[in-house]
């Protein structure tokens, strides 16, 4: 079960695939009759944001802090594809947080990333075959940002981040089996 959780800056997206995905915890410790003792729940929270400066770095505090206990958390910001293939079958809830710092760490940490999309393109590619494959029971929870509704960028950067992050969305909300869209802190599913 893939879901994907889009949503603008600040919309409340995270807060909300946390929520989600103790719900589904939840559910699943209880979905169970004759009150027979389950394992427990496996989960794990891969950050992909970088503390670049001290404003990301009481950021990403914040998000820990946020965060119930339990979770194992694995901040990667550039190999989630490789991260997900190697940690996928030990838990029961992935929860991936977000898609577009890990796309912008890729554009802004290679000369090949910055030059052409062709390696972009095939991390992208790679990310989206893993998803495609994606065998195991357990619910992976995607965030990601929705940036293609504002105001069209001034420089080819960020117009190439914002282009990338649109095809990337579009690919993830094909594969996933949920879709969510938070606007000021609300969801709304768009999608199963």
């Amino acid at each position: 079960m893939i879901t994907f959780i889009i949503g603008g800056t600040r919309s409340g997206k995270s807060k909300f695939a946390m929520e989600f995905a103790e719900n589904y915890i939840y559910s699943e410790c209880t979905s169970h009759i004759e009150n027979k003792p389950q394992r427990a729940i496996k989960k794990s929270y891969i950050a992909t944001a970088r503390a670049l400066d001290d404003e990301m770095k009481e950021r990403i505090e914040r998000h820990k802090r946020e965060r119930p206990a339990g979770w194992d958390t694995y901040e990667e910001p550039l190999k989630i594809t490789s991260l997900l293939k190697e940690i996928h079958e030990r838990y029961d809830v992935i929860l991936i947080d977000c898609l577009t710092l890990w796309l912008s760490n890729m554009l802004l940490s290679e000369e090949k990333f910055r030059v052409q999309d062709s390696g972009l393109n095939e991390e992208i590619e790679n990310f989206i075959l893993t998803l495609k494959e994606y065998k195991n029971p357990s619910a992976l929870i995607i965030v990601s940002n929705e940036v293609g509704m504002g105001i069209v960028p001034e420089n080819e950067l960020a117009r190439r981040f914002r282009d990338m992050a649109g095809l990337l969305n579009q690919k993830v909300a094909e594969i996933a089996d949920e879709v969510y869209f938070v606007v000021s802190g609300i969801p709304v599913n768009i999608k199963g």
